[in-house]
């Protein structure tokens, strides 16, 4: 789901090095402290959107019963989000070219807090989709101007580094949603607990307001290389890449493999865990953390084999295949303890980041100048699954529910949500179906890169 924006975002910030020179390289790295401040800062709007993303895992249960709304209904409330950020991923691209980075991030920073704020405090299902809405709106810049930012404070050498940190700071966000999240609504109940969640989005806006700058101090050549806004032929790039079957079959392997983060990371999980294997809202919580830590561990590893391999296609089937033996583990093995449910869920986050290899699979079978239109189609394929898999997997669930309630909560038998979860082994087999149809870049890795430099 993140390397999308990165490639989107790098290939944005490709400017003329010989314009360039090297004056913002010896900028960059004689003023190493501010240039990781400035990025560090940055990243924590991407940090708290990935909070919004993932929150639902938290409050579903909790939004059924103040809203009286039942699982397919709390699934088409939480893909707001995705509708938002779908319909909004083009144009704040157009935007970031024409615009102030910071200013953009500051923007979108004040929609998303505020958002969430009223969304607190909201006693109408419509005004609270509203406010879902905002948010996925407020989200729709996220990694795309982190990166921008950091493209233009760091060397090229340095900037793999700092887009690592950036995905880990969005990775740490997701985590932050579960535990700590669950343990907050636990003590302050949630309206309290997402007012706090605004407020915390004003604080990082006022401290982006106060670190981020657009650009190191001093450098005007830098502005000066970089492409200004211009017309690019959009509508014979869109139709070479949608023409193009290899960036549809990596695009919706990685919207297959990325279910389980949209699934149990974002909305379902905590209940999954509560109703089926009996854990309180907190150890379920742990859990679905390990998700994004998996995440975190994976997504580096599976780019490092396939690179040291120069292969793309083996580590996505050897992902697929392990991720659906981890899935079906947890549907299946009856009798779990909350150790290796704990372990289970890192595993599949951990195999289900090789979805990453098919961002260098779409670069490598795209022109070099087309590489963020291609990426695009992946972007909305994940999207896309995202507003389908969380209200389908309300409606599989819901589908021979008996209208048991406990506590005032709904109460699903094993076996209703295993209907649910059947979409995600599913999925990971028509995964591995279409790698059948994925073809090897025409390059090999080192190849690729020698071409680039020419």
């Amino acid at each position: 789901m993140l390397i999308d924006y990165i490639k989107r975002g790098l290939s944005m910030q490709t400017v003329d090095t010989k314009k360039k020179g090297t004056a913002a390289t010896k900028s960059a790295i004689s003023k190493p402290v501010m240039a990781w401040i400035v990025c560090l800062c940055s990243s924590l709007y991407f940090f708290y959107e990935f909070i919004q993303l993932n929150i639902f895992n938290s409050l579903d249960v909790y939004l059924m019963n103040e809203f009286h709304i039942n699982a397919v209904e709390t699934g088409h409330l939480s893909s707001l989000y995705f509708y938002a950020n779908l319909i909004f991923l083009f144009p704040a691209g157009l935007l970031l070219d024409r615009f102030s980075t910071r200013k953009l991030i500051i923007m979108a920073m004040i929609i998303g807090s505020t958002s969430t704020l009223f969304f607190s405090m909201s006693h109408s299902l419509f005004i609270t989709a509203i406010c879902r809405f905002l948010t996925g709106v407020g989200a729709a810049f996220c990694f795309l101007s982190c990166i921008r930012i950091a493209s233009r404070w760091f060397p090229p050498q340095k900037l793999a580094l700092a887009t690592g940190v950036i995905v880990t700071m969005a990775m740490l966000g997701g985590a932050v949603a579960q535990t700590p999240f669950a343990m907050l609504i636990n003590h302050v109940g949630w309206r309290d607990a997402m007012m706090l969640n605004g407020l915390l989005g004003y604080g990082i806006t006022v401290l982006i307001w106060f670190t981020v700058k657009d650009y190191p101090p001093g450098e005007s050549a830098l502005r000066e290389a970089e492409p200004k806004a211009e017309k690019l032929g959009i509508i014979k790039s869109l139709l070479f890449v949608i023409k193009n079957f290899q960036n549809w079959v990596c695009g919706l392997f990685t919207a297959l493999l990325n279910l389980p983060i949209f699934i149990l990371g974002a909305i379902w999980g905590i209940m999954y865990l509560n109703q089926v294997h009996h854990f309180s809202t907190t150890q379920a919580s742990y859990a679905t953390a390990m998700l994004f830590f998996g995440t975190i561990i994976g997504s580096p590893l599976f780019g490092f084999v396939s690179d040291r391999l120069l292969k793309r296609k083996l580590p996505m089937i050897v992902g697929g295949v392990a991720s659906l033996a981890v899935v079906l583990s947890l549907m299946y093995v009856p009798d779990l303890s909350l150790n290796t449910v704990v372990v289970l869920f890192f595993m599949l986050g951990f195999f289900t980041s090789a979805q990453i290899l098919s961002y260098p699979l779409i670069a490598e079978h795209n022109p070099i100048n087309m590489t963020s239109t291609a990426i695009s189609i992946a972007s909305s394929c994940i999207m896309i699954s995202g507003i389908i898999a969380q209200p389908l997997f309300g409606w599989f669930m819901q589908r021979n529910w008996d209208q048991t309630f406990v506590n005032g909560h709904p109460s699903y038998s094993i076996q209703d949500i295993n209907n649910g979860m059947l979409i995600m082994p599913l999925m990971f087999i028509v995964s591995l179906l279409l790698t059948f149809f994925i073809k090897e870049s025409k390059y090999s890795v080192n190849e690729k890169k020698e071409l680039v430099r020419d």
